[in-house]
């Protein structure tokens, strides 16, 4: 975390880290997205010294993440199923459709 950061921010970032881990990225991983969540948020409130326009204008990434959280009509994207099959090493994954990939899946 930068120097300066609220303890908000610290418990903001140990939280994402940990959620990240637990989902089953890498320590490094966890590490970049909980990082950048959290810049993201404090430049959205201007907490930071600089930020880019996308980290301003953009939907917030809370916000964000409790839209994609449901499992509704369309469930998990593709791309997400994609990349579920690629960790899980299944053959054939680049040329199936969503369908495809959510019955090799299971």
């Amino acid at each position: 975390m930068p120097r300066g950061s609220s303890p908000k921010r610290e418990r903001q970032y140990e939280h994402i880290k940990q959620s990240a881990k637990e989902r089953g990225e890498s320590e490094r991983r966890a590490t970049e997205i909980a990082a950048r969540t959290v810049n993201k948020e404090r430049a959205r409130a201007g907490e930071a010294k600089t930020a880019s326009r996308t980290s301003t204008d953009d939907i917030s990434s809370s916000r964000r993440g409790g839209l994609r959280s449901h499992s509704g009509a369309g469930g998990r994207t593709r791309d997400q199923l994609y990349a579920e099959a690629k960790r899980r090493n299944v053959k054939g994954r680049s040329k199936m459709t969503k369908a495809q990939l959510l019955r090799a899946l299971g």
